[in-house]
């Protein structure tokens, strides 16, 4: 479907509350958590489509195991299935999944000991593996990669019958997400340690039953900050937020301060407001540790009038979509001189903004989510809205409940 957007002018939030769903990245990881010591309980989990497809593949018993677009769930089941003895899979997913590369999280595997083999492409889904038993306890990996290569390991690793040593060799990105899964692990009385490159965890046979409480999810609250900084006027409280939280995106708090945003913490929850008479100037965000909200900071910095210069984005190349040339292409639509490199991205402050421009979502939900709140200032068209529901499926209705003006075309 596609959506039109647009409100009214001036476009304020008075007082307004919203409960967010729980983080897809802490509920992917305690879900298979939870397949390797079935007597821990969750609450507040994601309602995601990648989280769906997560659930649906730790319970059944398919041969063929097919997780659409969900990248993460690609990574954190091939590892999963690797371990699982005596069981055989085969791993495929979209065609866009087929594209994404696995090869050095099936390498790793391979050296600690799994059967993997390659049922088309060398290097790409679909993958067959042959789950076994483990004992080899020692691996290297380069630290640049995805850090949901290296969380992929992690989770498995207590299971494994010697625990596993990870040494990672050079600089580490997406660090915020390693320590979300050492810190999980950690709440299950699961040893490690991470000292300079290397990560241990211990072996556990099992766990003490527990319920473990998921955190919403701070990349679905991105769009919220974005929101505030374009409104008029605007207050936003959020449920349910730590200040300490340990998802990577909750840098915004910082970044968006730097866009007129102010945040408060009280009783797990956080209200965004927008400071009157704010000072915009350019920005230049350093987000090696949080990629995923690149999107929505630039859309942001369009719809204010700034110019950002954003570096650290060398993963977004591989994710849903290309999203750095993806979001040159519809912005460029919009009237925004932007530039791009493999892992940065500059956009020039422009006065004005081109009206009902469809914006294209690239099988990617957080191409529709981020362009959303530019209907604050202009008229918009999202195609494919319902891509939203990968991680957010409440997205536009939410957005409705803040007085958003939104039809089907």
């Amino acid at each position: 479907m596609n959506l039109k957007l647009r409100t009214n002018s001036p476009f304020t939030i008075d007082d307004s509350q919203l409960n967010i769903t729980g983080s897809k990245s802490e509920t992917n990881r305690l879900l298979l958590l939870k397949a390797l010591f079935p007597n821990i309980t969750l609450a507040n989990t994601s309602n995601s489509d990648d989280s769906e497809v997560m659930q649906k593949a730790l319970i059944g018993n398919d041969e063929i195991v097919d997780i659409h677009h969900a990248g993460t769930a690609m990574r954190f089941l091939t590892a999963y299935f690797a371990v699982n003895e005596g069981r055989e899979v085969v791993m495929t997913g979209s065609k866009r999944m087929q594209e994404r590369p696995i090869k050095i999280l099936v390498d790793t595997l391979r050296q600690l000991g799994a059967e993997i083999s390659y049922e088309k492409e060398e290097g790409y889904p679909p993958i067959r593996i042959k789950g076994k038993k483990v004992t080899a306890s020692k691996v290297t990996l380069a630290a640049n990669v995805s850090s949901q290569y290296i969380s992929a390991l992690l989770l498995v690793a207590s299971k494994l019958e010697n625990g596993l040593e990870l040494t990672l060799e050079g600089e580490i990105t997406s660090i915020p997400y390693i320590k979300m899964t050492l810190a999980l692990l950690t709440d299950l009385d699961i040893k490690t340690s991470f000292e300079g490159n290397v990560i241990k965890v211990y072996p556990k046979d099992a766990v003490e039953s527990k319920e473990m409480v998921v955190e919403s999810d701070w990349s679905s609250a991105s769009y919220f900050f974005s929101l505030v900084a374009l409104a008029d006027a605007a207050k936003i409280t959020l449920s349910s937020y730590k200040e300490n939280s340990l998802q990577g995106d909750s840098e915004l708090v910082s970044l968006y301060e730097k866009m007129g945003v102010k945040t408060i913490f009280q009783n797990n929850k956080m209200t965004l407001e927008k400071i009157a008479g704010y000072n915009y100037q350019d920005v230049n965000f350093e987000l090696n540790n949080t990629p995923d909200i690149a999107q929505t900071i630039v859309v942001t910095c369009l719809g204010l009038g700034i110019g950002c210069h954003l570096t650290g984005l060398h993963t977004l190349k591989i994710k849903e979509t290309d999203r750095l040339e993806a979001l040159k292409i519809e912005l460029t639509k919009l009237g925004a001189n932007i530039s791009v490199t493999n892992d940065s991205l500059t956009l020039l402050r422009s006065e004005n903004i081109n009206h009902d421009v469809k914006i294209g979502t690239y099988n990617d939900h957080r191409m529709a989510m981020a362009f959303a709140p530019l209907a604050i200032k202009v008229p918009i068209i999202i195609e494919d809205a319902g891509v939203v529901s990968k991680s957010y499926p409440d997205f536009w209705n939410d957005l409705k409940a803040l007085n958003f003006q939104i039809s089907e075309l």
